[in-house]
């Protein structure tokens, strides 16, 4: 029988790597093992011809000390201020629908810059601005400044999309798109997704905003350091092929090449639906086994990397969502005619305060039956098909922002892509989903899934838990070890500054 101090982590996305490094400070010997060659999931980042990259955490929020996220990684034992690069405090967020553009500012001068915009419902801003700060701050761990939360708010904003609710603030149709603008950091979906969701989401962005110079690799780096500091251990190529228990309780998790890691205690990083596939037939109920393989996911995408030519392109300090029409909802919804209806356009951070661009990005949504005929496929060996297809969309999709941003073309040297079927391979979601199971106000509790399981040993993180991002990843980090034995009182430890 394992020792209980031991804890085996599948996966080595933020989830994963948190957890470990949470868990490793606690005392428990922690193994992370991660099926590719390079850790951090959705923190990767690659290069091409001295070009970086971001692959999935492009920026952070409440970065600032005494901020939320600022306190979540001091916890956890990483410190990642001296390479955080701030976003534009007057418009880390630029909106634009139909060529007009609307800046997000940090803070309460939200309402007064974006009333600059809308004089005449200054007062709806105003009151949509409350509304996000209440509902994020009704949530513990969140907002980190309650000694308990407001669960009635919490509940009943989980219940009401976001259209409903900008419905009930304003009667303006150009500010309720504006308000929903930046609806791709979280695949928001007219009538489904939460307001909750959105609030909690847009005021972790409002308190700051800051992309990591040099990449998000770097946080992956500094949660590993914490694991290794405290005699844990990550094992890259190591796929998990099953999770062993006793009957009772998980006992090991066993690689395909054979591999086998005694557990106290496991934590999955994965999809859940890739996991329950890993247990053993009689753990889990058909029911469950059912409802977490049938998960409503959010949608994927298909993202262009862009290298520039040198000394070309200044700088972007902001993020830029554009839109070809006047409401940024229903992009995902596309007819191949009508594609892309929207995109999320960044620079990365290659120096602290450059001047000019080496690199950035477009994100689009994209459906994965676009490109589920050449599932089963090896990346980088996909045929002249599939780069014809990827061509193809890159050139739409830089048409469209050449609108927006007149001689962006002659500046690219060269682009890369991804679609679909890249996020599947690599985060092993299902149709390469952006941000995994959907929270979705139709299907309500169906829809969600618990960090426990009902193997009293087994715990679930990252995104498909509690939230996605780097807030909401975390977050349910927090919740899982907190189920572990010596640690019930984490909540406490994180408010007072306990490590």
């Amino acid at each position: 029988m394992a020792d209980r101090g031991t804890c085996v982590i599948i996966g080595s996305g933020l989830g994963g790597l948190s957890a470990g490094a949470i868990l490793s400070r606690a005392g428990y010997r922690v193994t992370v093992l991660e099926k590719e060659p390079v850790i951090g999931g959705c923190l990767q980042c690659f290069t091409r011809r001295g070009a970086m990259f971001e692959t999935g955490m492009h920026f952070i929020g409440s970065a600032d000390p005494g901020q939320t996220l600022h306190r979540l990684l001091t916890f956890a034992g990483v410190d990642v201020m001296p390479q955080l690069q701030r976003l534009d405090r007057d418009g880390y967020n630029v909106i634009s629908l139909c060529g007009q553009r609307f800046p997000f500012a940090n803070g309460e001068a939200f309402v007064d810059t974006l009333g600059s915009y809308f004089p005449s419902n200054k007062d709806d801003i105003a009151r949509y601005y409350r509304l996000v700060k209440d509902v994020a701050r009704a949530s513990a761990l969140h907002s980190l400044d309650r000694a308990e939360g407001n669960m009635a708010m919490i509940t009943r904003y989980q219940l009401e999309p976001v259209d409903a609710v900008l419905d009930s603030l304003t009667s303006c149709e150009e500010l309720k798109g504006v308000l929903a603008g930046d609806l791709t950091l979280y695949a928001g979906q007219k009538g489904r997704t939460p307001f909750a969701l959105h609030a909690f989401i847009t005021d972790f962005y409002n308190e700051s905003a800051f992309r990591v110079v040099g990449g998000s690799s770097h946080i992956a780096a500094a949660f590993a350091g914490v694991i290794e500091a405290n005699g844990g251990r990550i094992v890259t190529c190591a796929e998990v092929a099953s999770v062993k228990t006793d009957g009772v309780r998980a006992t090991s998790v066993e690689t395909v090449d054979g591999r086998s890691f005694e557990a106290g205690y496991v934590v999955s990083d994965i999809h859940p639906s890739v996991l329950v596939g890993m247990i053993d037939g009689n753990m889990l109920r058909p029911a469950y086994r059912k409802r977490i393989s049938g998960l409503r996911n959010t949608p994927s995408c298909f993202t262009v990397y862009l290298k520039f030519r040198p000394g070309m392109v200044e700088y972007m300090n902001h993020n830029f969502f554009g839109y070809t029409r006047p409401t940024p909802w229903g992009c995902e919804d596309y007819t191949l005619s009508g594609w892309p209806g929207g995109y999320l356009y960044m620079h990365h951070a290659h120096a602290f305060e450059p001047r000019y661009a080496v690199s950035g990005q477009a994100i689009s949504y994209m459906d994965y039956s676009e490109v589920s005929q050449w599932e089963g496929t090896r990346v980088g060996r996909r045929g002249d098909g599939y780069r014809d297809f990827c061509r193809n969309r890159a050139e739409r999709l830089i048409d469209v922002m050449e609108r927006d941003m007149p001689g962006l073309r002659e500046s690219i040297e060269e682009y890369y892509t991804s679609t679909p079927l890249t996020y599947a391979c690599y985060t092993a979601t299902p149709g390469g989903s952006m941000y995994g199971v959907a929270k979705d106000v139709l299907l309500g509790s169906a829809n969600r899934v618990s960090h426990r399981t009902r193997i009293p040993n087994l715990f679930l993180v990252g995104q498909n838990t509690n939230s996605h991002g780097m807030l909401g990843v975390m977050v349910g980090s927090v919740l899982a070890c907190g189920e572990m034995p010596g640690y019930e009182d984490i909540l406490y430890r994180i408010k007072c500054g306990r490590t």
